[in-house]
């Protein structure tokens, strides 16, 4: 099957539960991945949303993972550093960190959890954006898993 993520908190192309949402507790849901290539010395974690009516709206930006992480906790920290040396962008809501579905009314909209396996960690300091996590991956990313969750109000 390969590198895969997937979620506790709900299943491939399925609704997210609002207490993933602006409408909730706004906390981030659980993540695991498993078959990670070999050589995997980091992560970065960008969550997106190609369906806003502004262009795709960044929801959360994570980088330098370290390489022997399976997992993110539900609920992660909106903190630039979090305690295995992870750091954390900058989202389209301005804010560091993790920031939920909130659509405007209408057809449910895809959240896009894209988990890449890098080859080294990433010379960026915390609050980089998505654009510059991207730069700076070019050329280190060595596998990507998906993940697809929906959310409508």
């Amino acid at each position: 099957m390969g590198f895969q993520i997937s979620s506790t908190g709900f299943a491939a192309n399925q609704m997210i539960p609002k207490k993933f949402t602006c409408d909730g507790d706004d906390g981030s849901p659980q993540l695991t991945w498993k078959d990670a290539p070999a050589g995997a010395k980091s992560f970065a974690l960008i969550m997106d949303d190609p369906d806003a009516p502004v262009g795709t709206w960044v929801h959360w930006v994570l980088f330098n993972l370290p390489g022997e992480a399976k997992e993110l906790p539900e609920g992660v920290a909106k903190q630039q550093q979090l305690p295995d040396g992870s750091l954390q962008g900058h989202n389209d809501f301005r804010k560091i960190g993790y920031g939920g579905p909130c659509p405007p009314p209408g057809k449910p909209h895809r959240y896009f959890f894209k988990l890449y396996a890098l080859d080294a960690k990433l010379d960026l300091k915390a609050g980089a954006s998505k654009a510059d996590v991207e730069r700076a991956m070019k050329g280190h990313v060595i596998g990507e898993a998906e993940l697809i969750g929906r959310y409508g109000r």
